[in-house]
């Protein structure tokens, strides 16, 4: 079998882990996590938004359009609300203070990005096997050996040392966390990188 670790990209970009888990600790007291009725394995909290509409940000719209194989026949179906990622251009007022917002300007330098989200994966829980629309950029600020990404065939645990990774989230993958403690990854779409 050919592994294709190209599917997970080290960026040349570093942040300061101490500073990332601090923002954390700092957004996590001015709002906590919010899922999507009916959904158990999800929860996010958003940094951006469409400009003056935090509407933009909750239930749905929090997690946007991906695809799946449910079930045994292998029939891909879709899921949730269509995101017009280009329009989260504004970075939440509440957050401007954390280093976050520093993280942000730099990444928008160099990327076209569209929601940018703090994702919480809670122990020993898993995502579904999915496809999304577009790459994501991957910052892990709390994590533990048993947290793993999967493209593909190919597993990868994505270390909390400030490293900045794209993954090629529009082949089918999911992340599951086999630890004991929370992982909590910022995770921003990428509408501008291609994967060689």
């Amino acid at each position: 079998m050919n592994l294709n670790f190209n599917d997970f990209q080290k960026q040349s970009l570093k942040f300061d882990i101490n500073k990332l888990q601090k923002a954390y600790k700092e957004v996590l007291s001015i709002k906590g996590f919010s899922g999507v009725n009916g959904v158990s394995n999800f929860s996010a909290i958003s940094l951006t938004q469409i400009p003056g509409d935090p509407e933009s940000i909750k239930g749905h719209k929090a997690r946007g359009v991906f695809w799946t194989k449910p079930d045994s026949s292998g029939k891909e179906v879709m899921r949730d609300e269509t995101i017009n990622e280009f329009k989260y251009s504004e970075f939440i007022k509440d957050y401007q203070n954390t280093y976050f917002k520093e993280v942000y300007d730099a990444l928008s330098q160099k990327y076209k990005l569209g929601r940018v989200r703090v994702l919480l994966k809670e122990p020993r829980s898993t995502l579904s096997w999915h496809r999304d629309p577009e790459p994501r950029l991957h910052i892990p600020i709390i994590t533990n050996p048993g947290s793993i990404m999967v493209i593909d065939n190919v597993a990868k645990h994505m270390p909390a040392d400030g490293s900045v990774w794209i993954t090629n989230n529009t082949k089918y993958h999911n992340a599951f966390n086999g630890g004991e403690q929370n992982r909590i990854h910022l995770v921003a779409c990428v509408l501008d990188y291609k994967f060689n």
